[in-house]
């Protein structure tokens, strides 16, 4: 009882509805105005390149920027390196060795960078989903639409200066340098990323379901984890979280709803998502789902019944694949770990 207590433990709110807000409208007003122009085929490099405002959550407004700056250009990064990879034709194999340099590389730039959330689950989501999107709009298309995405997520980030009673001080803040074991970590880590997901990904595409990165993205969720009891929680709340969330978007998809529909489900999910992610993990769990599955069905309609049994397997796959590293990375420890003298 006391474990399940744990993890299901909802945290006290901290200002949570200030970032669920800006990360709505971030989202939100980028994928009406491609819906308006008619490009239906940019929705996803203006998806991605919204992740920007989820960075630098709480940070005073100097903080902020140059977080959500450095965010956005690591993003940017991923998403020209997945336009591009778009365009090699790569088959399952090759997306999950794209993806699996993706999961390894992001981490360590996300680490040496202080970025919050840390990890690189957003950029292996990222780069995976653009590279297999067939028909892919012109580069220099995609990248402007990504661009403009990520600018106008760190304005809505800054925009609180606006108001003097939200208004921070603008001070520039204090950065330690690392510490040689610090750094040696942060390579631990990035090494962790890339095995989690190379080893979840491999177990689905011999498997032959659709969409491999699915278990790559949730294979990454235990490796946050503080200690390993956290992160086989986490990998726990992302089973039950997005199986919850499967019978919400079974609900969001059946009727068919037109795009603009659509992109209003999308923004009311980033809004819900940011309001419970700090607090509890299974919960957001249940609005990241559809938020998630309907954006790739906005962009690349398909037979959600077949998307959502992926979803549902993939999790699965990837949740049992992170808990196993978090446990055998653990004992490891442990067993190198000098005794009580």
């Amino acid at each position: 009882m006391t474990h399940l207590k744990e993890m299901f433990r909802i945290a006290p709110a901290n200002n949570d509805h200030h970032v669920a807000i800006r990360c709505a409208i971030g989202i939100g007003l980028p994928l009406l105005l491609v819906l308006f122009l008619g490009r239906i085929d940019l929705a996803i490099f203006a998806s991605f390149g919204a992740f920007t405002g989820i960075y630098g959550r709480n940070e005073p407004h100097r903080q902020r920027l140059g977080h959500q700056v450095r965010a956005g250009a690591l993003m940017l990064a991923v998403i020209l390196a997945a336009a591009l990879c778009a365009r090699l034709d790569l088959d399952e194999w090759g997306t999950v060795i794209g993806t699996t340099l993706v999961a390894g590389l992001g981490t360590v730039v996300t680490g040496f960078w202080r970025l919050r959330p840390a990890g690189s689950l957003f950029h292996i989501f990222a780069f995976a989903a653009i590279s297999s999107v067939p028909n892919q709009p012109p580069v220099w298309q995609g990248m402007l639409v990504a661009v403009l995405t990520v600018a106008f997520s760190i304005l809505v980030g800054q925009s609180g200066m606006l108001a003097r009673h939200y208004r921070t001080d603008w001070s520039r803040p204090v950065r330690p340098r690392f510490s040689p074991a610090q750094r040696r970590l942060i390579y631990i880590d990035g090494l962790q990323y890339a095995v989690a997901a190379l080893l979840a990904g491999s177990i689905a595409t011999m498997l032959g379901i659709g969409h491999n990165y699915w278990a790559m993205v949730a294979a990454t969720v235990p490796l946050v984890g503080q200690t390993a009891r956290h992160g086989v929680y986490r990998g726990l709340q992302r089973i039950l979280g997005t199986f919850a969330g499967l019978v919400l978007t079974a609900l969001i998809l059946f009727p068919n709803l037109e795009p603009w529909q659509m992109v209003l489900v999308i923004a009311a999910c980033q809004f819900g998502a940011e309001m419970l992610i700090a607090r509890q993990y299974a919960l957001a769990q249940a609005v990241v789902t559809p938020l998630a599955l309907v954006s790739t069905e906005l962009a690349h309609p398909s037979n959600p019944v077949e998307l959502l049994r992926d979803r549902g397997i993939e999790t699965l796959i990837g949740a049992a694949v992170g808990m196993a590293v978090v446990v055998v990375v653990h004992l490891r420890r442990k067993r190198l770990s000098p005794g009580p003298r």
